[in-house]
């Protein structure tokens, strides 16, 4: 058993897109980045690198690279799912939390387990995703940016846990 934690900030940025873990949400801004700014699932691959001591998603998709100009942050996560894979791994269970003022995410939160379990080839019982706000204080609080953390169980087989 391996056991990784992820952390990804990003602040907001007009005329793009917010996606969060692998969905589209519907607001006014989306976020800064090389990438589509998947803050979520930014935290997840740090997460699974973190667990199988692989450093992290900069060191593997760098953003100097123009090959990930622009590329959905699910084409990240895959890749890392493969390399996990490679290694043997499999995710145990993942809980993940967002953090941001604005906007409201509820709506959005079983959408984000159901699309996160899928680039992860596991049920959605093995998925957590929660949002919260920072009442108002720090960047988050301040409307400037999201954040999130990810904490990830990897198991080998065989492991009667990843049944």
């Amino acid at each position: 058993m391996r056991i990784g934690i992820g952390y990804d900030v990003h602040a907001f940025a007009d005329n793009r897109e917010l996606v969060l873990g692998g969905v589209k949400i519907p607001f006014q801004k989306g976020l800064q980045g090389h990438s589509d700014a998947d803050v979520l699932l930014h935290a997840v691959c740090d997460a699974i690198l973190g667990a199988m001591a692989k450093g992290d998603i900069g060191m593997h998709f760098p953003d100097t690279d123009d090959r990930y100009r622009g590329v959905s942050s699910r084409n990240l996560l895959s890749k890392v799912v493969g390399m996990m894979k490679e290694e043997g791994y499999s995710v145990v269970n993942l809980d993940c939390v967002v953090i941001a003022q604005e906007p409201k995410l509820s709506p959005y939160i079983r959408e984000m387990v159901s699309s996160i379990s899928r680039i992860l080839e596991v049920s959605e019982g093995k998925v957590n995703v929660k949002a919260t706000t920072t009442e108002f204080l720090g960047f988050e609080g301040r409307k400037e940016g999201i954040s999130a953390y990810a904490a990830v169980l990897l198991g080998k087989e065989p492991c009667p846990e990843l049944g």
